[in-house]
């Protein structure tokens, strides 16, 4: 790795400790170009060699250091090894983009494994089989709604948020038509998978209305308020933002909506077994939730329809073919999902406390080690959700970034849902940033099963790879 400019001779080797933390680094052999050294583990075990190039300085003093060389015991094979720990060379990247999606809890696979092997079909009333599989289902119903304040029967299931966020707006536009409410209510910085349904609402002759946000990243209620009209029919605000992690103000929009017959509808895919207790107490009509969110299996989710006292529902079907899930989802229930998306609830509501706690320690130890390099926390801090830092380096290029490390750390710069041709990410956009510190923008997100000390050498490359600075953070 070459230095932009020569660096100190004590830095150099503090950086090749970072590479290799808790493993002992010693010099060995130099002269007045060059210095040798090895790095040996607590059993004493040579595991890696290292070579400082050094700028002469004069006489009877400490020469800086121009590059460092990484490589096996006794080769120095450049680019290869450098920044990279022990556990990576081994093929292993460290996960920080668990916004995207979590991986899943072995107590998770644990019970769904039966279900899957066994002939399992909840709407099979005629044998054992499928009461079996409908008990199953009901079960899993329980602790969903008791995480949300809810009844079982007001829980649908789904493949997942994506699906729960377009049955909440797009099953509302009879409903709309039918009582001359066309009028919709959101935000900026949502969710495609809310902000594609909205258009075709639009499509269909709604009237739509994004309200901006702030700098930090959030929508302020009285923004929300003066958005309102005699036919708004729904308010989709979500919970916490994907790419950011910073909370919206739900609770007082909530507030400004009660007594009135516009309907509330809120994505809490990143809050959902998270913010336990903000959700449980949260008066919304339509809440989207998905599995592979908190430690549970991909393609299950839910939305909580709840009844205002005995009217009828008024979301309609989007597809038909059977009366499943009190008929706002026909088609056969996937029983070993839905189990393992109710255990995935159970855990996260017994864990949810630690999980944060542990969230708290990691964000702590980024941010402290994240002095090093100049850079922008994008969103407003006390409102960030702990799990998750958005961050820009001034003059780092992300995708260039994500690149160059991606056999090491898998990291983000936006939605994952939206990744796969690279756009500004719209989110960063709306909060007023321009282009340049948009494109030096990574998200990181992590969980209780993150591996920190190998996430925090492997950010420890930044240095290498962007502009030093004197420590500057900068929170806006």
């Amino acid at each position: 790795m070459k230095m932009p400019k020569p660096i100190k001779y004590e830095e150099a080797l503090e950086r090749v400790r970072k590479i290799f933390p808790d493993h002992e680094v010693t010099v060995y052999d130099g002269d007045a170009w060059q210095e040798s050294g090895l790095v040996e583990d607590a059993s004493g075990a040579k595991i890696a060699s290292f070579r400082l190039k050094l700028v002469e300085r004069g006489p009877k003093t400490i020469p800086d250091v121009s590059q460092i060389s990484i490589g096996e015991v006794g080769k120095f094979c450049g680019d290869r090894f450098e920044g990279e720990t022990w556990e990576e060379r081994q093929g292993i990247p460290v996960y920080l983009d668990y916004n995207a999606t979590t991986p899943m809890d072995r107590r998770v696979l644990d019970v769904m494994t039966p279900w899957f092997l066994a002939p399992s079909n909840a709407g099979s009333r005629t044998h054992i089989y499928g009461q079996n599989a409908k008990e199953a289902v009901e079960a899993a119903r329980k602790p969903i709604a008791e995480l949300l304040g809810a009844q079982p029967q007001e829980v649908i299931f789904t493949s997942g948020a994506t699906e729960s966020n377009n049955l909440a707006i797009l099953g509302l536009a009879e409903y709309g038509e039918r009582t001359g409410r066309r009028h919709i209510i959101s935000t900026t910085i949502e969710h495609k998978a809310v902000l594609e349904p909205l258009d075709r609402m639009r499509q269909l002759g709604f009237e739509v209305d994004l309200a901006p946000v702030t700098s930090g990243g959030y929508v302020e209620s009285e923004t929300i308020q003066k958005l309102l009209r005699p036919d708004t029919l729904l308010v989709s605000v979500m919970h916490a933002n994907n790419e950011t992690g910073i909370l919206q103000p739900v609770h007082a929009i909530s507030d400004l909506l009660q007594g009135t017959p516009t309907l509330f509808h809120t994505d809490a895919a990143q809050t959902f077994g998270k913010e336990v207790n903000e959700l449980r107490s949260l008066k919304a009509d339509m809440v989207s939730i998905s599995g592979h969110k908190i430690y549970g299996p991909q393609g299950i989710g839910a939305l909580l329809v709840r009844r205002r006292g005995a009217e009828k529902r008024p979301v309609q079907p989007l597809v038909f073919g059977g009366g499943q899930e009190r008929g706002l989802r026909p088609g056969t229930v996937p029983v070993a999902l839905a189990v393992g998306l109710g255990e995935a609830v159970r855990l996260a509501s017994l864990e949810w406390e630690t999980r944060g706690a542990r969230a708290i320690e990691i964000r702590q130890q980024l941010l402290h080690d994240l002095q090093a390099v100049e850079h922008y926390i994008n969103g407003d801090p006390t409102r960030c959700q702990p799990h998750v830092l958005n961050v820009s380096f001034p003059g780092l290029d992300s995708e260039a970034f994500m690149l160059a490390t991606r056999h090491a750390l898998a990291t983000s710069n936006g939605s994952a849902c939206t990744s796969a041709n690279y756009k500004p990410s719209h989110v960063l956009t709306a909060m007023g940033f321009d282009e340049e510190r948009i494109s030096c923008s990574i998200r990181l997100s992590y969980g209780y099963g993150c591996n920190l000390n190998s996430a925090l050498s492997c950010l420890a490359r930044l240095p290498m790879l962007i502009p030093s600075n004197d420590s500057t953070v900068t929170e806006k």
